[in-house]
């Protein structure tokens, strides 16, 4: 059958599994079946943020509900679009969902020109070939793709900077995926400290990545030094408790992600004031910079190198069925995730 899996926009832990008619593709259009997607904490975010940064805007749902999204594999069931072809399998952004109607334009497989995606941030309209050496490439690459992008980019933007002036760089939910790539492409460059909670402390060191770990609750014996926050955690109190602590010493204040998002009080926060970073913005200066061939080389080169190592610290957990599906996001938005579990999902 064909279905949508609907979340409550004021509840996002609330989700209704729904069987819907099979899609059917119009003139110019190509119908894909989702067939193996990833499910992590950056889905979290996109949900979050899903008012604030119009991810919702991408696959529509009926109101007050939305369809997450996902990054995963697919195959053209259907098409009238001579840019895609039946039994074509690609990698991209895809619905909670069964299915998924798109209408193809040019680029590296094709990229979706629906009116509703045009004002939409590009970076999540493209579909590329779904290459993959074997079954377990292909999960890491469900798992790791996305957030290893959102990592390229925010290292970048930090070593490119000088790290803003600053000689350490502290991360929050430093047991997280898009934190710990982030930190492995900046060695060398500073300090690098990771926050997590108690239970994740052993798995962090164990990464290899940081230069010093602590606890939430251990701010206080921060270093008083230059400091450049990346905070993935999005954790209000936190956030306040690492600015009134390092005050001017705070030159970078970046939120990326949101693993356990809360909402600030308003107060203002001593020492430099927390900025939201959006890698697709990013994405459009080093394109401009570098030209798209030379982006694209650049982020290959940086994959293909930290493969080896992507692969020592996941442990692949596969599920199948909508059912799964469902049952699984409710554990990822509540952060009740091992930070060594990466969950893929076949539908």
């Amino acid at each position: 059958m064909a279905w949508d899996l609907l979340v409550d926009r004021t509840d996002l832990a609330r989700t209704s599994l729904v069987e819907v008619p099979e899609p059917v593709a119009g003139p110019g259009e190509a119908l894909l079946r989702v067939d193996r997607v990833g499910l992590t904490a950056n889905n979290a975010t996109y949900a979050v943020f899903g008012d604030a940064m119009r991810y919702w805007d991408f696959f529509p749902a009926p109101a007050g509900t939305g369809r997450v999204p996902l990054w995963g594999f697919a195959t053209v069931v259907a098409s009238s679009s001579p840019l895609a072809e039946v039994g074509q399998q690609v990698y991209g952004y895809l619905p909670s969902s069964s299915h998924l109607v798109v209408t193809p334009g040019r680029g590296p497989a094709f990229r979706d020109i629906a009116p509703h995606r045009a004002e939409l941030a590009a970076v999540y309209n493209s579909y590329l070939p779904a290459v993959v050496a074997d079954a377990h490439d292909g999960d890491l690459q469900l798992l790791y793709r996305p957030l290893f992008g959102t990592a390229f980019l925010l290292a970048d933007l930090i070593a490119s900077s000088d790290l803003f002036g600053a000689t350490q760089v502290v991360f929050s939910s430093a047991s997280s995926k898009t934190a710990y790539c982030t930190a492995a492409l900046l060695r060398g460059t500073g300090r690098l400290v990771g926050l997590t909670s108690p239970g994740n402390l052993a798995f962090v060191e164990g990464l290899g990545v940081y230069d010093e770990t602590r606890a939430y609750d251990d701010v206080a014996s921060l270093a008083a030094a230059p400091t450049s926050y990346v905070d993935l955690a999005g954790s209000a109190p936190l956030r306040s408790a690492v600015h009134h602590h390092l005050g001017d010493l705070l030159v970078h204040s970046a939120v990326v992600g949101a693993t356990q998002f809360e909402a600030g009080t308003g107060e203002r926060l001593p020492g430099a004031p927390p900025t939201f970073f959006f890698a697709p913005d990013r994405i459009v200066v080093r394109t401009a910079d570098w030209g798209p061939d030379g982006f694209r080389d650049r982020y290959d080169a940086a994959w293909s190198g930290a493969l080896p190592s992507l692969d020592s610290w996941v442990d692949v957990v596969a599920h199948s069925g909508a059912e799964a599906l469902q049952s699984l996001w409710p554990r990822v938005l509540s952060g009740d995730v091992a930070p060594r579990e990466g969950h893929v999902v076949s539908l």
